[in-house]
């Protein structure tokens, strides 16, 4: 009763106020929850961006967590940032995987969404997932990036680096102190010897840069001279054969003539194209003693120029890898591909934005238990822990532990042996089921992203272009000799897995 009373009350009310009073109490009421989920939101963004109470370091990494919108950004003691997100959209996913930073813009306008400003941009892919200042509405909003708060972005755009590793990971994910035998472990000799012997091997590249060039144009030289020599061989041949002609025309008419004048112009005709045809032999003959000199000359100059060539070869290679041993290692071992990649950043700038990534080093790696699944699991060096390195772990997929992940994978000796001695703090091991994305290119480190996520915001762009790289006829910079063409444009089996392919990569030095 009292109910229907209080209703039926309500209700005359309503009528007596008409229908201004309606809009008036829905207008206050709409306004009321905006107002409320806005300062919700607000609220919730403050209360997420934070500092480390401690002096931070350099970030080695970021990780992005889709479920919680956030990211946090890490130093080799834990973290130092932390800032909500927002991300892709339902159909323009972000996609979870691992990523590293390739370029960075402090002014960037987007070439796909009508020149829209992205400031402090940090790309993850050339096909358009980056990091970047953005509004945050308190939930996932964009197109497939990852937007930060504005001031965030700008205080962070000159605290990362290229190559910088930024995993995105559908659930909470951070990093845990890990040691692990098949870890690289550093020898404090060869860490040492690393920069003299780099800087040696890069003297003398560029000694066997010089005497390669000098011989080149000595063979060049020879080659032109041997030829010149046939060409004017050929000439004195006609010459010799045209003056025998006409001493033996001239024998002809002085054999015909029939008067002392005749006889006369006869003999003095015969007289001239004898001596004529004399000059011509013995400048034949001297052109025919000099072929074999010049000929053996120019072969001798080649086979130099040949040698030269290899030793340049060689000696930038040794200064390339030398020079490439002081830098962060990167190891992707894919249970996919049973391979096992690694890759350097040269930091050799690239026209087009981004810097060139060595990848010479591509072999097989045997996986234990092939077809069961391993999870995707980050390990990175943070910093120097006496003779070795001090490592973490981040797993971002299910499968494996990270221990019982390592402990399936032989990694062959003779990479432990090449890259292992001298890996710097930052370097990495990837061990990963997926295999590596066509994304992986030239100027990337490794991109690989979850096949088991959404990836809208990955597969509705536009896939890299393939382009060629620098080979041996690149300028000498210590590196030319290591690049190779885009491995993601060879032919081959490619296996779709949710919205990636890969490409077997082209065979690199080994």
């Amino acid at each position: 009763m009292v109910n229907r009373f209080t209703t039926a009350q309500s209700t005359g009310a309503m009528r007596r106020w008409g229908p201004a009073a309606f809009l008036t109490l829905a207008a206050v009421a709409a306004l009321t929850v905006l107002t409320a989920d806005a300062a919700a939101r607000q609220a919730r963004t403050a209360s997420t961006e934070a500092t480390a109470p401690r002096d931070a370091g350099e970030p080695i990494m970021a990780i992005v967590t889709i479920k919680t919108q956030k990211v946090t950004f890490y130093d080799a003691d834990g973290w130092i940032l932390r800032a909500p997100v927002s991300t892709g959209i339902t159909g323009r996913e972000t996609p979870a995987g691992v990523f590293a930073v390739l370029e960075k813009d402090k002014d960037h306008h987007s070439s796909l969404y009508d020149d829209a400003w992205m400031p402090n941009m940090q790309r993850l892919t050339w096909n358009g997932v980056a990091l970047h200042g953005g509004p945050l509405p308190g939930y996932a909003a964009s197109h497939g990036r990852v937007r930060m708060p504005f001031g965030f972005a700008e205080k962070l755009f000159e605290k990362t680096w290229i190559g910088m590793r930024v995993i995105i990971s559908p659930n909470d994910a951070a990093p845990v102190e890990f040691s692990h035998p098949v870890l690289f472990g550093p020898n404090p000799e060869a860490i040492a010897a690393a920069p003299v012997r780099a800087a040696t091997l890069a003297r003398e590249a560029e000694e066997a840069v010089r005497t390669a060039d000098e011989t080149k144009k000595a063979a060049a030289s020879a080659a032109r001279e041997a030829a010149s020599l046939t060409t004017s061989l050929r000439n004195l041949e006609r010459l010799k054969t045209r003056a025998d002609a006409e001493f033996a025309f001239a024998d002809k008419k002085l054999a015909a003539a029939k008067t002392d004048q005749a006889k006369a112009q006869a003999e003095d005709l015969k007289q001239k194209a004898a001596t004529k045809a004399a000059e011509a032999g013995t400048q034949l003959d001297t052109a025919k003693a000099d072929v074999p000199s010049k000929l053996v000359a120019a072969a001798a100059a080649k086979g130099a120029a040949k040698a030269a060539a290899t030793k340049k070869a060689e000696a930038t290679k040794a200064a390339s890898e030398a020079k490439l041993a002081l830098e962060p290692v990167s190891v992707y071992i894919s249970r996919a591909t049973q391979k096992l990649y690694v890759r350097r950043n040269t930091h050799k700038p690239w026209a087009d934005g981004g810097e060139l990534f060595d990848a010479s080093i591509e072999v097989p790696v045997t996986i234990r238990d092939p077809d069961k699944p391993i999870g995707t699991h980050v390990f990175t060096a943070v910093a120097r822990n006496g003779a070795g390195l001090r490592w973490t772990a981040v797993t971002i997929d299910d499968g494996d532990d990270a221990k019982d992940a390592l402990d399936r994978v032989t990694v062959p000796q003779e990479v432990l042996d090449r890259i292992a001695p001298t890996a710097a703090p930052r370097s990495s091991i990837i061990v990963s089921d997926e295999p590596l994305s066509s994304e992986t290119n030239y100027r990337t480190e490794f991109v690989a992203v979850l096949n088991n996520q959404p990836q809208g915001g990955f597969v509705t762009r536009r896939p890299t272009a393939d382009v060629d790289v620098a080979n041996d006829d690149s300028p000498d910079d210590g590196f030319g000799s290591l690049f190779q063409p885009n491995r993601n444009s060879q032919p081959g089996n490619m296996r779709p897995r949710g919205g990636q392919f890969f490409y077997p990569m082209q065979r690199g030095l080994w």
